[in-house]
């Protein structure tokens, strides 16, 4: 139980003969202390249970309860507070063993009343210093607390360190949030429970139109006891509430909910340092929980938008592969190039493991990785006889044009590797940057074995088709040259597992189906 240290230190002066109690009483009070008195230990437990105390004076031999049975009560309900032992000349050695069990100090009989006073002062003193630190605790806390609020995006995520936050600070037996329902007069509640909180307050106990009002006219929430009931009803049923404490989340002077704090445990009340760190508390999670709402909102708003917005990329990309079909249909040898390539280039990457969206990404990067071909004329490219030097030049240009035309649009910028890369050689022979091994582009690696495959493969202006036998052979004798090992490798693995494929795929592709044997 935490003292208060906002008001008055408080005193319990506990003995068994009335003259000292009222002795001890007189003169601390003098020093403007509030001071209590109970004849013995079962008293000043009893007592200590209905309100917070400082430090306690208490006798060594008592009736009923003694001082060490006090002091171990009080360990036992670990009530934060200082105890001091008075013991006679004969009884030292106990009181030393009671302050090896706790006990702030102690105080010989007869004793002089200005040492007591000098004890107890000195105590408080103790205390408060000790109460300064934890406040630094607390203030470092709550700063690591709003912290982890201002990094989260996720109301539920807030909404939980809130409520964890706000238990473990005010030491609360439950710690209740309030929303506004959707229907007038109803609430969302979320609820975190200590040790004592086992029932839930429910929300129609709360008198929300006080605390609304209160929190209208800038009113603090702290109520005690029956002084609650002004707040919340408490039915039999319930636990009968100690302490209340109660705030609003407020954001641009609108509130977004209130928060709850109530302790069942005797004794324990909260303080008003304690409310104002909550209210601290409270104002930063108001914040962070309009952040949270309004990024929700804006997911949410974004929805529809995204939905558009892929089905436009979308359309766009089949507008760039279909402009690429075109392209190919007015050319009867490259006519269904780019897609046999994409076919191949799919089983390449399936072979090689790689995930199912990158499998996709490199099949429509190579479904378009011949665009830049669009500035070349028909002519140069079906070309029967050797090209020469400039026309050479010319032919080169296209995976740069492809990287120009792609490169601008940000849904497509993932694709340029393929188009731009694809004519790369393993050796670093390639063009048009002349990389070499794995500097070169997983894509541009993938769709290279898959291109050469297929050009092979296929009737030219310049060569008819290629027996595929040979074709297998050449890209052998190829591989670690321009082609990269293990790609050729899953190649031909794809090729070999493709001859077990149904006849509808024989037939589109005989030349996959004419392959023979992969090594």
């Amino acid at each position: 139980m935490e003292p208060l240290q906002d008001e008055a230190p408080r005193i319990l002066v506990v003995d068994d003969e009335r003259v000292i109690r009222e002795i001890l009483s007189d003169f601390l009070m003098m020093e403007g202390m509030v001071v209590r008195t109970a004849e013995n230990g079962e008293a000043a437990i009893a007592e200590l249970q209905k309100r917070p105390y400082n430090l306690v004076i208490s006798d060594l031999k008592m009736p009923k309860m003694g001082g060490l049975e006090l002091l171990g009560n009080i360990n036992d309900l670990n009530l934060n507070l200082l105890t001091v032992i008075m013991t006679g000349f004969g009884t030292v050695e106990t009181a030393i063993e009671a302050m090896k069990n706790g006990a702030y100090d102690y105080v010989l009989k007869p004793f002089k009343v200005e040492e007591v006073v000098h004890i107890v002062e000195r105590g408080l003193e103790r205390q408060r210093l000790q109460m300064e630190n934890m406040r630094l605790k607390e203030a470092l806390s709550l700063y690591k607390i709003s912290e982890a609020m201002s990094q989260s995006l996720s109301l539920d995520h807030v909404l939980e360190i809130i409520l964890d936050a706000s238990l473990e600070e005010l030491h609360a037996d439950l710690v209740t949030l309030l929303f506004p329902g959707d229907i007038p007069g109803t609430f969302v509640e979320r609820i975190r429970r200590g040790a004592k909180g086992t029932s839930a307050m429910r929300p129609e106990q709360l008198n929300t139109e006080e605390l609304l009002r209160c929190f209208d006219h800038d009113l603090p929430v702290l109520a005690h006891g029956t002084k609650a009931l002004r707040f919340v009803s408490s039915p039999a049923d319930s636990p009968r509430i100690v302490s209340f404490c109660a705030l609003p989340l407020t954001v641009h002077h609108q509130v977004l909910g209130m928060m709850i704090a109530c302790s069942f445990s005797r004794g324990h009340k909260f303080s008003e340092g304690q409310r104002k760190m909550l209210s601290v508390l409270g104002s930063r999670a108001a914040v962070s929980i309009e952040n949270a709402k309004l990024y929700q909102n804006l997911l949410q708003s974004n929805r529809g938008l995204e939905v558009a917005n892929l089905r436009l990329e979308e359309n766009f990309r089949q507008t760039i592969v279909g402009f690429v079909t075109a392209l190919e249909e007015n050319d009867k040898y490259t006519r269904g190039h780019s897609e046999r390539v994409s076919v191949y280039t799919r089983m390449i990457a399936e072979a090689m493991g790689l995930p199912e969206n990158e499998v996709e990404r490199v099949a429509l990067s190579a479904k378009i990785h011949d665009i830049g071909k669009i500035g070349i004329p028909t002519e140069k490219l079906n070309k029967v006889g050797r090209l020469t030097a400039e026309e050479t030049a010319l032919f080169r240009t296209h995976p740069e044009k492809g990287r120009r035309i792609l490169e601008p649009i940000p849904f497509l910028r993932d694709l340029v590797p393929g188009a731009y890369c694809h004519h790369e050689n393993f050796d670093g022979t390639g063009y048009p940057q002349g990389l070499r091994g794995e500097e070169i582009p997983l894509f541009g690696r993938i769709i290279s074995v898959a291109d050469a495959y297929d050009a092979m493969t296929s009737d030219r202006a310049y060569r008819k088709a290629m027996p595929v036998a040979e074709v297998i052979a050449e890209m052998r004798s190829c591989s670690g040259a321009q082609f990269d090992p293990e790609i050729v490798k899953a190649f031909l693995t794809a090729i070999q597992r493709n001859r077990q494929q149904t006849a509808a795929v024989q037939i589109s592709f005989p030349a996959i189906a004419a392959a023979g044997p992969a090594a």
